[in-house]
């Protein structure tokens, strides 16, 4: 099986020739699924949502102007796929947050994820505790620290306050936090039983 090079994938694609679109979706696969699946509340969504986002790639690949990454192109479309996906009319609804009923913000710093609960566990538990968050709040915390958005940034893709995304932000690293902890309860209870 031949290995093309990203700029031969890109003009096969814009051909629409089908081997070179297989081969940039099993090249990028992995990668955009892992995207994907911090958004989505399963597997099954997220591969829902990759699948019509390299649907979105294909369509628009000749909008590529060959400058700035391809892969970050990709990346921006995966991202705006997921974004429509959490803005449709079935999840709107869960994503309404009234800004007066707030709570007083805490320090972000306060609430740092302790290191020794990331060592002890999987990618696959962590990608479950993050796909366990409500929708807004998981949703927030992805483009905040796996997309490198600003509040500002944020408030406008989801078209709410930024107060409100600073609120998410505490809410979501709250939350892991406990789940961590509690996690690592279960893993000690585990090790003595197994003794």
């Amino acid at each position: 099986m031949p290995v093309y090079t990203e700029q031969e994938l890109i003009i096969g694609c814009r051909r629409q020739e089908r081997q070179y679109q297989e081969e940039l979706y099993k090249k990028y696969y992995s990668l955009f699924l892992l995207v994907c699946a911090r958004y989505a509340k399963d597997m099954q969504d997220a591969e829902q949502l990759l699948n019509d986002g390299f649907l979105k790639v294909f369509t628009h690949i000749s909008s590529f102007k060959d400058k700035g990454s391809f892969e970050g192109w990709m990346r921006r479309i995966m991202i705006n796929t997921c974004l429509d996906y959490l803005r449709s009319n079935y999840l709107r609804d869960s994503l309404v947050m009234h800004v007066n009923a707030l709570p007083p913000m805490v320090a972000e710093n306060s609430l740092a994820v302790h290191n020794t609960g990331l060592e002890q566990i999987e990618f696959k538990e962590l990608l479950s505790l993050v796909q366990g968050l409500p929708t807004i709040t998981r949703t927030v915390f992805n483009l905040f620290i796996f997309e490198g958005y600003n509040h500002k940034e944020i408030a406008a893709q989801l078209d709410i306050s930024e107060k409100t995304s600073h609120w998410h932000i505490h809410q979501a690293r709250a939350t892991l936090q406990k789940k961590l902890k509690k996690n690592e309860l279960l893993n000690v209870k585990y090790e003595i039983k197994r003794v």
